[in-house]
């Protein structure tokens, strides 16, 4: 069984140098290119997927689709959910990261983006302008998360839908996020608390894993963005 995660391409607002987190901008051309390239290097490969998952932000759905297109898997199920969404900014969201870093200090914000358990300001929750969210519990939505909250909420979406999708020996696709897949890599890999400060993944990038039967890694490639 092969497991494949890509972080959407690069958003308007990753081009922007803001926090973004919950806020949901397009991509940007440049995004656009990387999706597509992004599907292209998986053709070259072989795999076929059996099954798509994804968030329901607008960037993540956007490669998702020009991912499947480059592949000629446009039919696939996809499967949304907001638990595979972004780690929520909280107050940082729709900042600039560098004049954010001049008011607080570059470690501040380094802490604020790379640690594993530190929380940034408070801001917000969506639950109360996003129809997205309308119909789920109140008191499940962030209003300013850290890695490890992110975590909370992306490994019941792991245990009940992906990692069921791969025992019934599926090939997988999860379309994702910066933190929402570095919260998965972290429990996938075991990587540390102190060693995923370090993990980045970029933007566009397929990850492919081949697992055995209990989820223990074979072998992992990352594709070249081309």
């Amino acid at each position: 069984m092969k497991l494949v995660f890509i972080r959407h391409g690069q958003s308007q607002l990753n081009r922007a140098n803001v926090f973004t987190g919950w806020l949901d901008p397009k991509l940007s051309d440049q995004g656009v290119e990387e999706a597509q390239l992004a599907g292209l290097s998986l053709k070259e490969t072989g795999i076929h997927f059996d099954r798509v998952h994804t968030s329901v932000l607008t960037r993540a759905l956007e490669t998702s689709y020009y991912v499947l297109d480059q592949l000629d898997q446009l039919y696939l199920p996809i499967q949304k959910s907001w638990r595979l969404n972004e780690r929520h900014y909280g107050a940082l969201q729709g900042l600039n990261k560098a004049k954010t870093a001049e008011n607080y200090g570059q470690d501040q914000v380094h802490t604020w983006r790379r640690s594993y358990a530190t929380r940034p300001p408070q801001g917000q929750g969506q639950g109360s302008f996003d129809r997205r969210y309308k119909d789920l519990d109140q008191d499940l939505l962030p209003a300013g998360e850290s890695l490890k909250d992110t975590l909370k909420r992306t490994l019941p979406y792991w245990e009940d839908y992906i990692a069921p999708d791969l025992k019934a020996g599926k090939n997988v696709l999860v379309v994702a996020h910066g933190n929402s897949l570095r919260s998965l890599t972290k429990y996938l890999e075991n990587i540390s608390d102190e060693a995923i400060a370090q993990h980045e993944i970029a933007t566009g990038q397929p990850i492919i894993y081949k697992l055995d039967d209990q989820f223990h890694i074979k072998n992992k490639q990352v594709l070249s963005k081309n």
